[in-house]
């Protein structure tokens, strides 16, 4: 099994079987811990961010939402008018996306739970892929990469974790705990390199780091593969 399909399993194990009440409720309005709150702010704003790199009108136009999680992306391209692939490889997750959706912009999403980058989903215009790559080397978000970009006419946004010296103090603390009392592993990333590494798997287009969001525990920066 390749480097990318072992994570993927792992993933899928994760948000699948073990953590899909918590991000059920981490997506919702319910009250949760102060740390929490912050990681709900920080998405709130990366979420903002990531929209903000795309036309504020998408009628007509296909978008990827990859990584669909619990829907909150989703609902939003749907707003602007783009009929949007909702995929997520928890079945659990893209159950709860659906359920969300307000009637009037179900017609306007095709759900599905699988991989991601499955060529069956098709070509977009947009791709959007908020926290999920974040498990994912350099090498393996290239090969990603390679796989969207004959398949999207615009824009590919993404995040990573950014290797700042806070996130990497919270890394190796973390791997002091046994694997099976925590989340899969995040890789975190240099902007710099990670565009080299990308260029590495033979990508073509430029990529280039749009900024970085810091709310308490959640630091992520959004990316975006661009012509």
């Amino acid at each position: 099994m390749h480097a990318y399909d072992q994570t993927l399993a792992r993933v899928e194990t994760y948000f699948d079987k073990t953590a899909t009440k918590t991000w059920e409720r981490l997506t919702s309005d319910a009250p949760v811990s102060k740390v929490r709150e912050t990681v709900r702010a920080g998405r709130d704003r990366m979420r903002a961010l990531m929209l903000s790199r795309l036309p504020a009108d998408l009628t007509g136009q296909r978008v990827l939402d990859a990584g669909c999680g619990a829907g909150q992306m989703t609902i939003e391209l749907a707003r602007r008018g783009a009929h949007v692939v909702a995929c997520d490889i928890s079945p659990s997750l893209v159950e709860i996306a659906q359920r969300r959706t307000p009637a009037d912009l179900l017609d306007q999403i095709t759900f599905t739970s699988g991989d991601m980058l499955d060529p069956v989903l098709g070509n977009f215009d947009h791709v959007v892929a908020m926290d999920s790559l974040i498990y994912y080397k350099g090498s393996d978000i290239g090969q990603a990469l390679k796989t969207l970009e004959p398949r999207t006419g615009g824009k590919v946004v993404f995040t990573t974790a950014p290797r700042t010296r806070l996130l990497m103090g919270m890394w190796y603390a973390g791997k002091v705990f046994p694997r099976s009392d925590r989340s899969p592993v995040m890789i975190p990333h240099c902007a710099e390199r990670l565009a080299q590494d990308v260029m590495a798997e033979g990508v073509r287009r430029r990529l280039r780091l749009v900024d970085q969001v810091t709310s308490g525990f959640y630091i992520s920066q959004a990316l975006e593969m661009h012509s």
